[in-house]
């Protein structure tokens, strides 16, 4: 197998000098022996200084900006493995450590995880190359760290080698939680999706859609923007701009970027809610200049900075507006404080970072809190070497203690225990005193099985590496003139939902609802949004819900269409209408008046029978037919008139399929009955030979009557059958629903009606031929005006019926059949009846038998004159019916006889006086 000895330089930067990488040792921020040991990486630096020489030379830098709150994570690391090597935990395994300065770079990071992967006790810390890294025991057994998950990547990427388990109290990106390419990474705190999703579901219940975002433009910054925007469409949420910090300070566009960013944030006068996934000097620098400009906004604070007192303490931070932020949720840390009380009494030797505290304390005495605090982070190591002479030891009690961000601290303890859990497991059976009783990745096994007990509760690391532990919504609120960083709510991660301890923190998360930040105003219930041409969707136009739809939200996308056949909504409505039921109702005044119409016919029908029964005996009445026929005709007008109750109120199955059917065979028997009538009277008057034969083979009364309206009822019981009539809902006016009877079949209908049209034609014929009847019994005449007023009104009907809809459908054909009803039944009896009231002395015998004598003698005389030629040569014509009587000798007692055309043979001298009279009499005796 080949061996291929790596060897890490350190470069001497100064000589004599504390913080210069004279060998690997001094490369140790802190250190301390034991059994087995843990490794650590933060960035207690902020950025690594840059070589000025040229050309530039692999060497390690010192670096700059001392980080308070990330210098308190390495000593709650010192701190919780003092506790284990105090506690039984272990059972006499003592756990000791090496931990370095990031100065949040990637290549010094790297650097540091070269030594952590040498291998155990060499020397000249030397790194194997292996084909196989099982056997391979390295000099540390696990990781804690790094601080920014941008240096987290790299660094799981070169422990993946050796399967070297790495736990991040601080690394959040959400491509950390990929077990394929990050195999051997843990965290105690959760996910990035988590915090973005929390993130907006905060801006979405607070009413906001339109928001900048402010990174850092590494890959934790990357990564968190990406997770964001995902979380940000999902909850209907539009970023208006993004703007991306250059991840180092010492960037030369860096205060470019930032005014650049300050700008963008005071030109978008919509957007007052900025969210800032940011390191914590960044949020820094970003925040002074906002002040200056006057910037006044929602700030939304991702776990870097969230609870970070430094910028909290900031002179005038108030002005900024309001901010809010996650954190991770902490736990008990007074033995951590407790520490810190008695950290001033403790050696420096091995801990240089607390040994640059120390000096730092001694060079920013002179200073105020805030001042005090700046300075500390503006020295660079390079400026303290300056200064050594100088050193006054000066000690603060409380500045470690008011800075502590107690999430960031619980967790690098949670860190600390969950791997020495994981030893313990390793050591059941092992002598773990011995360094090679395990290797790294038996202990990355059993790490993924540890249970920790934390606040009496249950924790562990899921199946990607992260442990689902909650947030603290934090919000920072002035009190006494400071401000303060509170826990509004809790954000659980798993159910998706805030948390909040009484009902005043509640009030506090609701009244963010009190700051606008969109991109278009609210569309308000009844209407919704209309996209602009803007590329984002929360920019967009509000218009009115059109006819039959309606919104009952704010902020719709789109209206909700009503059920068209029972609801309806007018323009920019919030709900929908039930329609209106819709019948021609007894309280309506038009289906009143019908009504009434159709009473007054009733009572014209009763009224009539009244008269008729009184005259039985008399000529009009026996003329007309007789008593029965005019019952049966007047009963049939009284079941038309009957059949309009059927046409009103609510439609029922019963009354769509009487009605028709009840008007259809009342008329064909009314219209039956007036047929034999004028076809009797035609019989009775006519005096051709030819028309007399075929009316009496025709002149059937009963048969006549019940084929006729045999018919009808064979019509509509077919009709009733096949294609029964229904109650229809019609939909077609929008506010209403009108309940109508649906015929069934318009053929049928059509065919019930033409075929009364049929009747009434026939009868209009026979009644027109006997229009010349005489004057005082000329009912043909009037029956012939009564069929000409049902042509007329059923014609009309046609087109107004299948024009007319609504309510008012069933009053048109209700119109037409008491017109046509009326019609005949006025034109056939009201004659009559002003004979039989007023015209008394021609209702008698003998007056018609006068009136009929005159009209046959006129009729007689007609005929023969009609058969004799009257023209010029008149004289000589009587002379040949002489002779033409003696040539035929058909003289009888001296008088010659003729035969007028139709009729019997006549006397051609004189007429007998009787001869008329008889006429009469076989007249009147036939009607």
């Amino acid at each position: 197998m080949a061996l291929v000895t790596f060897l890490i330089p350190c470069f001497v930067i100064g000589t004599d000098i504390a913080f210069s990488c004279q060998n690997t040792d001094d490369f140790v921020g802190a250190s301390s022996p034991g059994d087995i040991v843990i490794g650590g990486l933060f960035a207690v630096h902020s950025e690594m200084l840059r070589p000025e020489e040229y050309p530039m030379k692999p060497v390690i830098q010192n670096c700059a900006g001392f980080e308070i709150q990330i210098f308190l994570q390495t000593l709650a690391m010192i701190h919780a493995i003092e506790m284990i090597n105090n506690s039984t935990l272990l059972s006499g395994v003592t756990l000791g450590y090496e931990i370095y300065d990031t100065c949040a770079e990637v290549t010094k990071a790297m650097a540091s995880a070269l030594r952590f992967l040498s291998k155990f006790n060499s020397s000249e810390d030397v790194v194997e190359f292996k084909c196989n890294y099982s056997d391979y025991i390295p000099r540390i057994k696990a990781v804690v760290g790094a601080s920014y998950s941008e240096v987290s990547m790299a660094v799981s990427r070169l422990l993946a080698l050796q399967l070297i388990p790495q736990v991040s109290p601080a690394s959040s990106a959400e491509i950390l939680s990929d077990k394929i390419r990050f195999p051997s990474f843990f965290r105690t705190i959760p996910s990035d999706f988590h915090q973005t999703r929390a993130m907006a579901h905060l801006i979405c219940e607070s009413g906001w859609n339109w928001i900048g975002v402010i990174a850092t433009d590494d890959d934790n910054g990357r990564f968190a923007l990406e997770s964001f925007g995902v979380q940000a469409m999902a909850n209907n949420v539009c970023i208006a701009f993004k703007e991306m910090l250059p991840a180092y300070l010492s960037d030369g566009t860096f205060h470019t970027k930032v005014d650049h960013a300050i700008e963008k944030i005071v030109k978008e006068t919509r957007v007052n809610v900025i969210v800032v996934f940011m390191r914590q000097f960044h949020v820094l620098k970003l925040f002074k200049k906002a002040i200056e400009r006057n910037v006044n906004k929602i700030w939304i604070a991702s776990d870097n900075w969230a609870a970070a007192v430094k910028i909290s303490t900031i002179p005038n931070i108030r002005q900024l507006g309001t901010i809010v932020g996650f954190g991770f949720k902490s736990g008990d840390i007074s033995t951590f404080q407790d520490f810190l009380r008695k950290l001033h009494g403790k050696p420096t030797d091995n801990n240089k970072f607390l040994r640059e505290y120390t000096m730092l304390l001694s060079v920013c005495a002179h200073l105020e809190y805030h001042d005090f605090q700046m300075c500390i982070a503006n020295q660079s190591q390079d400026d303290l070497l300056q200064n050594v002479e100088n050193n006054h030891q000066i000690w603060r009690d409380n500045f470690l203690n008011a800075n502590v961000e107690p999430g960031f601290i619980h967790n690098t303890i949670l860190a600390v225990y969950a791997i020495a859990h994981a030893i313990k497991g390793q050591c059941k059976d092992r002598n773990c005193k011995d360094p090679s009783a395990f290797t790294p990745w038996e202990l990355l096994e059993q790490l993924k099985k540890v249970t920790v007990i934390d606040d009496d509760k249950e924790i562990k690391f899921d199946p990607n590496g992260d442990m689902s532990t909650s947030y603290d919504v934090l919000l920072w609120k002035e009190i006494d003139g400071h401000m303060e960083i509170t826990t509004m709510a809790e954000y659980d991660p798993e159910k998706g939902d805030f948390i909040f301890e009484d009902e005043e923190k509640k009030k506090e998360f609701l009244d963010l609802k009190k700051v606008q930040s969109t991109c278009s105003q609210h569309c308000r219930p009844g209407q919704m949004k209309k996209i602009t041409e803007s590329p984002h969707t929360c920019c967009y136009e509000c218009v009115h819900c059109p006819e039959n739809h309606y919104s009952n939200q704010t902020d719709m996308d789109y209206c909700y269409r009503c059920n068209n056949k029972t609801y309806w909504a007018p323009i920019n409505s919030t709900t929908c209408y039930r329609k209106t039921i819709h019948f021609l109702a007894w309280t309506d005044w038009f289906a009143i008046f019908l009504l009434l119409l159709s009473a007054f016919g009733v009572v014209l029908v009763l009224s009539i029978s009244v008269i008729f029964t009184k005259n039985l005996n008399t000529p009009v009445v026996k003329a007309s037919g007789g008593l029965t026929v005019c019952y049966i005709i007047l009963f049939s007008h009284f079941l038309i008139f009957l059949s309009t109750v059927f046409f009103i109120d609510e439609p029922t199955e019963f009354k769509c399929k009487t009605r028709q059917a009840l008007f259809g065979i009342s008329f064909a028997l009314c219209i039956s009955c007036i047929l034999i009538k004028s076809l009797k009277i035609l019989l009775a008057f006519s005096f051709d030979p030819k028309l007399q034969n075929f009316l009496k083979c025709v002149y059937k009364p009963v048969p006549t009557v019940v084929t006729c309206t045999g018919i009808q009822v064979i019509i509509c019981t077919f009709w009733l059958i096949f294609k029964t009539p229904f109650v229809k809902q019609n939909f077609s006016i929008p506010k209403a629903v009108i309940l109508e009877c649906n015929e069934g079949s318009i053929v049928a209908f059509g065919i019930m009606l033409g075929y009364i049209a049929a009747l009434a034609f026939i009868c209009f014929i026979f009644a027109f031929k006997g229009r010349k009847l005489p004057e005082n019994y000329n009912e043909a005449k009037f029956i012939t005006f009564g069929m000409l007023i049902y042509f007329i009104a059923w014609i009309v009907f046609i087109p107004v019926y299948a024009t007319t809809f609504g309510k008012y459908l069933p009053a048109v054909e209700i119109i037409v059949v008491l017109i046509s009803n009326y019609g005949i039944l006025c034109c056939t009896f009201l004659p009559k009846c002003y004979i039989i009231i007023y015209k008394q002395e021609t209702n008698t015998k003998s007056a018609f038998l006068k009136m009929i004598y005159t009209y046959s003698s006129k009729s007689a005389s007609s005929v023969a004159v009609s058969q004799i030629s009257l023209d010029s040569k008149s004289s000589s014509s009587r002379a040949t019916i002489s002779d033409s009587c003696k040539s035929e000798k058909n003289s009888v007692n001296g008088n010659c006889h003729f035969q007028v055309p139709g009729q019997r043979l006549i006397k051609g001298k004189v007429l007998p006086k009787n001869t008329a009279r008889t006429m009469a009499r076989k007249r009147l005796s036939s009607i």
